[in-house]
């Protein structure tokens, strides 16, 4: 989903709301003088649970949303140190293995610098990415065999292949919290909630016969945009908030 497609769907959101609030007021105005006062209090009992469901909702879905975010930082983060430990033990390798150990690395984090800025939806470009990936992770592991054929130690060669395997390790872990995403059932129900929320407001103010237009959409506007945030925050490398690259940067600058 980019950018533009969000705040597309988010208008949509705010248009259904206004629209909803709208169909409730005028089913308001039409029974207002068929009902008593005990029928308006009851629905504005009804508003105010609704509306307290809603904020159960909004505050359980962003906190899910805030801990894959927040999951796939440290992932980043893991990720990178990780890759700067191994990077240091190349050092450990015999002397016809440094340089080639060097260069692949310097290839790899470039590689996982430039996958961690590339939109989700590109699925073509990012499976071609994931290929060259792979390749490179082959290629050091038959260097990290072949360095452990000539010095089978564990506290030199033995060390880097521990590090080469918590790359690999990081880096497939990763991409699994890339695919974790708040269940799509729970953005549904969210959803239906929030709409219903804007059928009830209406209906009651129905009930009373006054309109409450510049209130409700404020309130349309401001739940829209926490939803926003939440579909942003679950959905990484598409919206407006990215998980900071900072970290693998650095690593990618410091082999060079």
């Amino acid at each position: 989903m980019s950018r533009i497609q969000q705040c597309i769907n988010c208008s949509y959101i705010v248009l259904a709301i206004v629209i909803f609030n709208e169909i409730g007021f005028r089913a308001g105005r039409f029974i207002q003088g068929r009902t008593d006062s005990e029928v308006k209090t009851l629905t504005g009992s009804i508003q105010g649970s609704i509306l307290g469901l809603l904020a159960l909702l909004l505050g359980f879905t962003f906190s899910m949303s805030m801990q894959r975010y927040d999951n796939r930082s440290m992932a980043l983060i893991d990720e990178a140190n990780t890759i700067g430990t191994a990077i240091l033990r190349v050092e450990l390798l015999p002397q016809e293995y440094k340089k080639k150990a060097n260069e692949l690395f310097k290839e790899y984090v470039d590689l996982r610098v430039a996958i961690g800025q590339l939109d989700l939806t590109k699925h073509a470009q990012r499976n071609d990415y994931n290929n060259k990936i792979a390749n490179l992770q082959r290629q050091l592991w038959s260097l990290a065999i072949a360095a452990t054929n000539v010095d089978p130690r564990p506290v030199t060669t033995g060390a880097f292949v521990k590090s080469l395997n918590d790359v690999i390790d990081s880096q497939g872990k990763r991409n699994a919290l890339l695919q974790m995403h708040v269940p799509e059932v729970v953005l549904i129900l969210l959803f239906i909630v929030f709409i219903s929320s804007g059928g009830i407001m209406g209906y009651s103010a129905g009930l009373s016969g006054k309109r409450m237009i510049v209130p409700i959409v404020l309130v349309s506007l401001l739940i829209t945009l926490i939803v926003f945030i939440i579909i942003d925050l679950d959905r990484p490398k598409r919206g407006l908030i990215q998980v900071d690259q900072t970290v693998m940067i650095e690593v990618s600058e410091n082999i060079k």
